[in-house]
């Protein structure tokens, strides 16, 4: 005979309904939304049937924000909300704003003009996308056609980076790993190496290539989707300077949808043990 206590676990489990809320930051190019929602419907078929889903935006996409979408998921009965923060660093100061937000932190690290969401689901807050295997082979995918004599290239990734303590850490870690992931992945003779909008970096490591090592540079741009920062700001960084760069941004990416559809099924798992 099962105990009483026993009893109300299984029955709390059997009456838990998990649903997926996605976020990322927003653009008002109608593109950028559009390759964000492309993405997260993939991952959604690699999800059990009938598992309730939503994407939602930081800003700028207006009736598709985040409160909107823990809204619609509500409304369908979720009751364990499994957050996946598509942004590319965990040095983001969105990550944390969002948080705070969802109530998964009491205090934010940095000041914020968001306010607390409605929310009754328990919320599992995943991780931005940072390095791992999947993402490496993206970023190699995207500039790979670029490479004509691996045996005197290098591999710079540049990433938005941080003007704010800790957070700046942060991005560096991540970046960093992510570059020697791709170094391993890409076998070129100077590996992979990265620099940073903020703080500046960009032209300095590219001289430093170029100039101090002799070698081709290649540059993968470490953003979600194509934008402002792929199309202008790093070009800019660029100018004058020897280098290959063919702009393209993480999505479309099919690995971007297998990495987001991991992630949910493995928090999915622990909500079942």
């Amino acid at each position: 005979m099962v105990p009483d206590d026993g009893r109300e676990a299984v029955q709390a489990k059997l009456s838990r309904n998990p649903g997926v809320l996605v976020i990322s930051h927003g653009s008002p190019d109608e593109h950028w939304v559009a390759l964000v929602e492309a993405a997260v419907a993939e991952a959604a078929g690699d999800l059990p049937a009938g598992i309730p889903l939503a994407c939602a935006f930081l800003e700028a996409v207006e009736g598709r924000l985040i409160q909107d979408g823990i809204d619609r998921l509500e409304s369908q009965g979720v009751t364990d909300m499994i957050v996946i923060p598509l942004f590319v660093s965990s040095g983001s100061t969105h990550i944390d704003e969002i948080a705070y937000a969802l109530g998964v932190k009491d205090t934010p690290e940095m000041e914020t003009d968001l306010e607390r969401f409605r929310v009754s689901a328990r919320v599992f807050f995943g991780d931005p996308i940072d390095d791992g295997p999947l993402v490496a082979e993206m970023v190699w995918d995207k500039v790979k056609g670029l490479s004509v004599r691996p045996e005197r290239e290098v591999l710079l990734l540049v990433g938005h980076g941080s003007k704010h303590p800790g957070f700046l850490q942060r991005w560096e870690r991540g970046i960093a790993s992510l570059a020697a992931q791709c170094a391993g992945l890409a076998g070129l003779a100077g590996g992979a190496d990265y620099a940073l909008l903020n703080p500046d970096s960009v032209r300095s490591k590219v001289r430093y290539w170029s100039e101090e090592r002799g070698m081709d540079v290649i540059v993968a741009p470490l953003f979600l989707s194509a934008g402002y920062f792929t199309k202008v700001t790093i070009p800019s960084r660029l100018e004058g300077l020897p280098h290959r760069y063919s702009g393209e941004a993480l999505l479309p990416h099919p690995l971007a949808a297998r990495w987001m559809s991991q992630q949910i099924l493995n928090i999915m798992g622990s909500l079942t043990r």
